[in-house]
């Protein structure tokens, strides 16, 4: 268990993981950025990597000088934007196999998405950026949906742009704040229950209704 430990902690100061992993590798930290938020909204099988919490950290840094802020938030809006895109074709020609199969792909976390689209329709893709969980299963249901691509895209590049200049931009406006950064294990914690909650809410909300196929097409 000592991998999980040192995992948390790592999680919970992810100023200080991001901050050492720019003095270890410069440059290639950008790489290191990319590589995270794309994995965690274009592979179903890792919704538990850090997306708000990173965001918002990265923010700090580029407060710090220790990156460039405009680089930092167009490789991450690149990232966000391409692993949705990912997902999205997956669900369109997997998506049908991965969830017969349902060894990879969770049952109550298709619910949770679906309460979403249930609710907002299209514009899950872009509301779920903020929400843990839903977010990396959203385009993959779109996809399973067959929601159109041109409307997805659309969706995607507007939530990915609100996602990253949200995040990063209260990052680098108060993750420096001595109140902040003193307690930075507390906010990112805080940040991770504050987004998690709409999805709960709709998941019970979607338990008391009766639920739809998950192969159903979503509305756009």
């Amino acid at each position: 268990m000592d991998w999980l430990r040192e995992a948390f902690h790592h999680f919970t100061h992810l100023d200080q993981t991001l901050g050492d992993l720019v003095r270890q590798y410069g440059a290639w930290s950008y790489g290191i950025l990319f590589a995270i938020v794309f994995a965690e909204t274009g592979l179903v099988v890792t919704p538990f990597l850090p997306g708000d919490s990173l965001l918002f950290a990265a923010g700090a840094l580029a407060g710090l000088g220790s990156i460039r802020l405009d680089l930092a938030a167009g490789v991450l809006i690149v990232a966000a934007i391409l692993g949705d895109t990912v997902n999205y074709w997956i669900g369109q020609y997997l998506g049908h196999r991965l969830l017969a199969w349902g060894r990879l792909i969770r049952k109550d976390h298709i619910d949770r998405t679906h309460a979403f689209f249930e609710k907002y329709g299209g514009k899950t893709i872009i509301i779920a950026r903020f929400v843990p969980i839903v977010r990396t299963f959203a385009p993959f249901v779109a996809g399973v949906g067959e929601m159109t691509y041109s409307r997805f895209l659309a969706y995607n590049v507007i939530g990915a742009l609100l996602w990253v200049f949200v995040c990063v931009g209260l990052g680098y406006l108060f993750g420096n704040l001595p109140l902040v950064k003193n307690n930075f294990s507390l906010v990112i914690l805080a940040i991770i229950v504050i987004s998690i909650m709409p999805a709960v809410v709709e998941v019970i909300r979607a338990r008391r209704a009766t639920p739809r196929p998950a192969t159903e097409p979503v509305r756009d």
